[in-house]
């Protein structure tokens, strides 16, 4: 479904999913894994969604993102802040160049990288980025790093050994690119050594917003959703070694704007949104047993929410940010442990 003109002005600011037609939520599975945890963190300094952060050098780093007032996003920003998992407190870095929405955050060889997502301008909201920047940790500033080889956003990540993968997202379906409806589903695979990229075998599944986590060498993308039918529970595995990916059990529910972690060699997905009948927030959770090539069930998420972030850290899961209801309302600096 594409938006009328008027339409997608009024939707320019507005976060992830802006997606009619997701599949209805169909019934849990049986099989169920009730041994893990939620407890509160330590919140952010104000309610932020759709972002990626990531561990670095033993802290929680986050920028960009939407921020919001009295719940609703107003914009992208360019704050950068870092949790001490010791302290619990956030602590403000080196702003980001410029305020950018899903960005997306990398630890790779000792380097903290953002890379891509979207600015906004009064010409639109959605303008997606090539460009990538490093993190300077002594100056606490961003310097430019190798841009990607085309704008990408809405992307799923993941580092094995010394190299970045970055799978699927969006990308502009022609020349112009800034709004929401500019842009389609890729299942293009992009590697990163820190100096330059490479295009590898691409997802058979293109899609945007989903779950993702490296386990035992091999990149899974779970789930998202796609621009013409709404939300999927496709999962998929890419291995380097063969450059080749493989399809393995899909997740129960087709979930997107989800956050994942990878503890225990096993992959724990939460929370998105879908938008059919009025939409809403998924409280659902799951978790992945590669030796099994099987989902069981988690226990529900005490505050729901898509657009949020997942850091692995510590055998705990940190659940960041994000948005209680559906698209850009209800922004929430809530942080939620999972300890599986």
């Amino acid at each position: 479904m594409r938006f009328s003109q008027t339409r997608r002005q009024s939707l320019q600011l507005i976060g992830a999913g802006l997606i009619a037609g997701c599949a209805a939520h169909p019934a849990r599975r049986q099989n169920a894994d009730a041994s893990g945890s939620y407890r509160s963190g330590p919140a952010l300094p104000f309610p932020v969604q759709e972002i990626y952060p990531c561990e670095h050098a033993g802290r929680i780093h986050l920028a960009g993102g939407f921020i919001a007032e009295d719940g609703a996003i107003t914009g992208p920003t360019d704050a950068h802040h870092a949790l001490d998992p010791e302290s619990g407190i956030w602590q403000p870095r080196g702003a980001l160049p410029t305020p950018r929405h899903h960005p997306q955050l990398v630890s790779l060889a000792g380097s903290l990288y953002c890379i891509g997502g979207f600015e906004a301008g009064p010409e639109g909201g959605w303008q997606m980025q090539s460009t990538a920047w490093r993190y300077d940790e002594a100056a606490d500033t961003w310097t430019d790093a190798p841009a990607l080889p085309g704008p990408n956003g809405e992307s799923t990540a993941g580092v094995i050994g010394q190299t970045l993968y970055l799978a699927g997202g969006r990308q502009p379906a022609a020349s112009r690119n800034l709004d929401w409806n500019d842009h389609a589903d890729t299942a293009a695979l992009l590697a990163f050594d820190g100096s330059h990229w490479d295009r590898l075998a691409p997802m058979a599944y293109p899609r945007n917003s989903a779950a993702g986590g490296v386990i035992d060498g091999r990149l899974h993308v779970v789930a998202g959703r796609t621009v013409e039918d709404g939300n999927t529970p496709v999962h998929e595995a890419y291995d380097p070694a063969t450059d080749r990916w493989e399809t393995l059990a899909p997740m129960p529910k087709g979930q997107g704007g989800l956050a994942s972690g990878v503890v225990d060699g096993k992959l724990y997905t939460f929370g998105g949104e879908w938008f059919e009948d009025g939409g809403g927030v998924y409280p659902d959770a799951w978790v992945y047993d590669p030796d099994r090539d099987s989902w069981a069930s988690l226990a529900d998420m005490p505050k729901p929410r898509h657009g949020l972030g997942g850091v692995a850290l510590g055998g705990d899961i940190y659940l960041i940010g994000g948005a209680a209801q559906r698209g850009g309302n209800q922004t929430s600096a809530a942080v939620q442990i999972y300890t599986p």
